[in-house]
């Protein structure tokens, strides 16, 4: 591990390196931590978007992820998973699902309590969280507290939102190229795991309660509420708050705008609910 300078916040924050091994190779993840931390904290594991195929951990700096870490103090951990042009699914999926073993089995030497476990990311990084989930889930080894997949990319199929597209960021066409990047031979009707494309999975008892939002006019509305009403039809804990606009990700590319300050706000009380407690409950904005 190697230590860079702290980060101003709520809490004051330093970053370190972390590697994990990860099927055959060495993966690189950044760890941020409050700097003065003296009881165990929830673990955030938060991974990057990019359609599969773009982003990096360093991403983790513009993200809701280091918004809760900061303020109300948790262990975050965001991995440099393999993109699809480097290999196709299910590298990106082994390579978090390890980050998160990895959490699990070193929680007492990371300052992580194992009882407030999260999991989350943005767009593709929101597909691989609830990918995450049903494999823990499935495997019945670690339990996650709570799923915040935003504005994910959980279907390979065309939704009522994801067809003739022209939202701001993410449409249609490039929809139909990261997702064939990223599912390689497997692309195509009934060839698709559930685990590479979670909106597949039609049993959700068991899951993480979840929280999430996206815009209304975007490729991912139909998939991220269809997402959370099948969750609660199988008596899982889920909201989705629905932003107008048709910009993808707009908490990270317009974080000056209202909604998005209204969106963070809302996430944050979500959060503190599901896994804070007394004092360590805030609602600022």
């Amino acid at each position: 591990k190697s230590e860079t300078a702290s980060m101003k916040g709520r809490e004051s924050m330093k970053q370190t390196k972390l590697t994990v091994a990860a099927h055959g190779r060495n993966m690189r993840c950044l760890v941020l931590k409050p700097s003065h931390a003296g009881k165990p904290l929830p673990g955030i594991l938060w991974i990057h978007g990019g359609g599969y195929a773009l982003g990096m951990a360093g991403m983790v700096h513009m993200s809701c992820g280091k918004l809760l870490a900061r303020r109300y103090g948790a262990v975050l951990v965001s991995p440099a998973y393999r993109l699809s042009w480097k290999a196709p699914y299910p590298a990106a999926l082994q390579d978090c699902y390890a980050a998160l073993q990895y959490m699990w089995d070193h929680a007492e030497d990371m300052g992580i309590d194992r009882t407030r476990i999260i999991v989350g990311g943005e767009s593709a990084g929101g597909g691989l969280a609830a990918a995450v989930c049903l494999l823990a889930r499935d495997r019945g080894q670690i339990h996650i507290a709570m799923q915040i997949p935003l504005y994910p990319m959980l279907d390979c199929r065309d939704t009522e939102s994801s067809r003739d597209n022209h939202g701001r960021v993410w449409n249609t066409k490039r929809n139909h190229w990261g997702w064939a990047r990223y599912l390689g031979t497997q692309f195509g009707p009934g060839m698709v795991s559930k685990y590479a494309s979670p909106a597949l999975e039609t049993d959700c008892r068991g899951l993480p309660p979840c929280y999430t939002f996206v815009s209304e006019g975007e490729p991912f509305y139909r998939e991220t509420v269809d997402y959370v009403n099948r969750l609660k039809a199988a008596g899982v804990a889920a909201t989705v708050d629905v932003w107008p606009g048709n910009v993808h990700a707009f908490d990270m590319l317009c974080p000056w705008l209202k909604r998005s300050r209204a969106a963070k706000r809302k996430l944050c009380n979500a959060y503190a609910v599901r896994i804070c407690s007394g004092t360590e409950r805030s609602t600022e904005s």
